[in-house]
């Protein structure tokens, strides 16, 4: 009896750490099996990077703004008003149907080249790469819209030979590699080679999700490759930036400088960080600590965690991207959404990466964190395009009508701009 009784605690004890965790695994299974699981994904993640970021841009660039312009909130303000301005963006992006995005990719496409054009004639140089046009006091970077035209174009030229059964290569490269070349070209003689390995993200991806044969990529990676040699080899200053990065304590005052900044910046963060508006590379050690290199700063004042929630959210968010692209049977949709996820998640994985040291500095930004307007507002168009695609989930427009009219929806109807009855309607 007493050996009975001594067996039965020890057979609960094992098996309560291992039925709590099969209940937390039902748990994530009946969560993940809701329909507006994505959606609200994409929500929340998308809300916790711009919070993030904001925070991040009015500590990083504090310093320089004050030297610059007199005051340490001028461009705090200036991405304070750029987010004012997306999200409305990407809220109404999420109203409109897939089939706005299949059109609007056409004319998102020709602009773009339009606008890379002038950049070579008009643009404004700087740091070695032409890449901006101003406008006033506006500056307006084309090659981030691009990043939007090619994947809507893209996902809608092969969604359409997909349809008619023309899948072989020779049809799915045509149109579709001249025109990412044409972009590619422009954006290369702009000096702008991080912009360049995000268009070809990009339209690796669309390939893959359209079930390209992989000797294609083999060709594809070996010419990109071979023209990539012939940038760095041609240009001096990336010739200088790849031995930068392959040792950049070797010239620690020179080429070297911001790699290892940031080094020093991410290093002096520890595991919990120095605190909000503690650090000190911003004190114009570390250059670009708002834009290029905020990570750095995120890392030396949030510490290791902090870092780790910044790319558990990307990772969260490229999650949904592909949740999307795997529970919507659209050909356009699946092929967008995955082209989305991989621009913003691969972006914040070339940023990351230049950061840490692991990648060479290409001088592109951290999708929804770094400071500027113009990579600010396609993003938030492209994650509006994602919450549309979302409701076309099995399940998720029920879920939407269900749960009634949403707090913009209610908003809206206070000020008299629309009612609550015509926003359950349209649902």
């Amino acid at each position: 009896m007493s050996a009975t009784t001594e067996e039965a605690p020890r057979r609960s004890a094992v098996e309560g750490p291992a039925g709590w965790l099969r209940e937390q695994r039902g748990a994530l299974k009946e969560l993940l099996g809701k329909p507006l699981t994505t959606y609200y994904l994409i929500i929340g993640c998308s809300a916790l990077l711009l919070a993030l970021g904001l925070m991040m841009v009015l500590s990083a660039s504090s310093i320089e703004a004050l030297a610059k312009t007199g005051s340490p909130f001028s461009w705090f303000i200036k991405q304070s008003l750029s987010t004012a301005i997306g999200v409305p963006i990407m809220w109404a992006c999420s109203r409109l149907p897939h089939r706005f995005f299949r059109w609007a990719g056409y004319p998102l496409m020709a602009l773009s080249i339009i606008a890379l054009v002038m950049v070579l004639f008009i643009g404004s140089s700087e740091l070695g790469a032409q890449r901006w046009i101003y406008v006033g006091p506006f500056t307006i970077q084309p090659s981030e819209p691009a990043k939007l035209g090619l994947a809507l174009w893209g996902a809608d030229l092969l969604a359409r030979r997909a349809r008619q059964g023309r899948i072989e290569w020779r049809q799915l490269l045509i149109p579709l590699m001249p025109g990412t070349a044409i972009l590619a070209v422009m954006v290369m003689l702009g000096r702008d080679l991080g912009t360049t390995l995000v268009l070809l993200m990009i339209f690796l991806s669309l390939l893959w999700v359209v079930g390209a044969p992989i000797k294609l990529f083999g060709g594809i990676m070996a010419l990109a490759v071979l023209a990539a040699v012939i940038m760095i080899r041609v240009e001096p200053y990336r010739m200088a930036r790849i031995s930068a990065f392959l040792d950049p304590w070797a010239d620690a005052q020179g080429a070297g400088y911001q790699a290892v900044q940031g080094q020093i910046a991410m290093g002096s963060g520890g595991w919990f960080g120095l605190g909000l508006g503690s650090s000190r590379a911003k004190w114009s050690w570390l250059p670009h600590g708002e834009s290029d290199f905020i990570f750095a700063i995120l890392g030396e004042e949030l510490g290791l965690m902090g870092t780790l929630v910044v790319i558990t959210l990307f990772g969260l968010l490229g999650y949904a991207g592909l949740r999307v692209a795997g529970r919507v049977n659209d050909p356009f949709i699946r092929l967008a959404a995955a082209a989305v996820v991989a621009w913003i998640v691969g972006q914040g994985i070339v940023n990351i990466g230049a950061v840490l040291g692991v990648l060479p500095i290409t001088g592109i930004p951290l999708p929804l964190v770094s400071y500027g307007g113009s990579a600010l507002l396609p993003t938030l168009a492209a994650l509006g395009m994602l919450l549309s695609f979302a409701k076309r989930e099995p399940g998720a427009r029920e879920a939407l009508a269900a749960r009634g009219p949403g707090p913009v929806v209610r908003a809206l109807s206070w000020l008299g701009l629309g009612g609550m009855n015509k926003g359950r309607a349209r649902r």
